[in-house]
């Protein structure tokens, strides 16, 4: 049986629900929330980028890049969903929310011409846990700009990056604040079956709305069902890397074996990001030895990609 609401963390309902023209209030909500904008600042109304105006970079699904957009007073927002804690995440979205920045600048045009920039990641993983010692813990919440580093004066916020870590939700089926309730309804929809009460009023009630399975196509449906098992491959892929990168070290002499399991571990990944094996491919992998066979499943994780 199926659940009444979809996932919004997977891409296809997220694009559904935040992507959208016809539901661009919505994605305008989201962000004065994440943003804490008071009265005065408030995203009125919101541009989403052309497709021609986007940077193309090939992603895996389950990693969103191309909700980008810019407010009335040309602010741009790069905004995407992460359910997977990759290795260099983090300089990953320094890149992709610096490349909106640098892109605005067209050949012979001023420096001043450049609008801010704020990153926007929703995380379904802990991106900062425990700290060390002496330092603050981060919030489910967290903003970062730059910092003087004797005063603690503010400036240079050109380029921001707001952070929202799902797994630190700790107000259970009642939460009260904005903050709180959008993220329970990202790590709770897929398991309602009704509207609960924390979600009746806008703008989660309309979001519940657009994420309702009874309202999807056929086609949308088939689609939504690929992507979860698209995720599902990959939790799977990354774990059996992990875990052939754990026994690295009690593995040693048994090579063959050991490179015969790196070898798989690669083909699972390369399905799940949908690179193709062709025969030259296939070759080189037979020909690589333990390092690197293991270089290249970091490369692979690291870049999504192979060459």
């Amino acid at each position: 049986m199926r659940p009444v609401f979809a996932d919004p963390k997977t891409d296809f309902v997220f694009k559904r629900i935040f992507g959208t023209e016809v539901h661009k209030r919505l994605l305008i909500e989201l962000l004065n929330a994440l943003l804490e904008l008071d009265d005065e600042h408030l995203i009125v109304d919101l541009k989403y980028l052309t497709p021609e105006q986007r940077v193309p970079v090939d992603e895996l699904k389950l990693s969103l890049v191309d909700v980008k957009c810019f407010d009335q007073s040309g602010r741009h927002y790069v905004v995407k969903m992460q359910v997977l804690n990759v290795e260099g995440f983090e300089k990953r979205g320094v890149y992709n929310a610096s490349k909106a920045y640098v892109t605005q600048l067209r050949t012979g045009e001023d420096y001043p011409q450049l609008d801010d920039v704020v990153g926007v990641t929703i995380c379904d993983f802990l991106l900062w846990s425990e700290p060390s010692q002496g330092d603050p813990a981060v919030p489910m919440l967290s903003r970062w700009r730059m910092q003087e580093q004797h005063g603690g004066a503010r400036a240079l916020g050109h380029v921001q990056y707001v952070f929202l870590e799902l797994p630190k939700y700790q107000a259970g089926d009642d939460p009260g604040g904005l903050i709180d309730r959008w993220a329970y309804f990202f790590r709770e929809a897929e398991n309602l079956e009704v509207v609960p009460p924390a979600l009746a009023g806008p703008p989660f009630r309309d979001a519940l709305e657009v994420a309702r399975m009874a309202n999807f196509t056929a086609a949308e449906l088939e689609y939504y069902d690929q992507s979860k098992i698209a995720e599902q491959d990959a939790r799977g892929a990354l774990s059996l890397a992990q875990r052939h990168g754990r026994d690295l070290g009690r593995e040693e002499g048994r090579e063959e074996g050991l490179s015969e399991g790196l070898r798989r571990s690669v083909r699972t990944l390369c399905s799940v990001f949908s690179i193709d094996l062709d025969a030259d491919r296939e070759g080189a992998l037979e020909t690589m030895s333990v390092p690197e066979l293991e270089a290249l499943l970091k490369r692979l994780l690291r870049e999504r990609g192979w060459g």
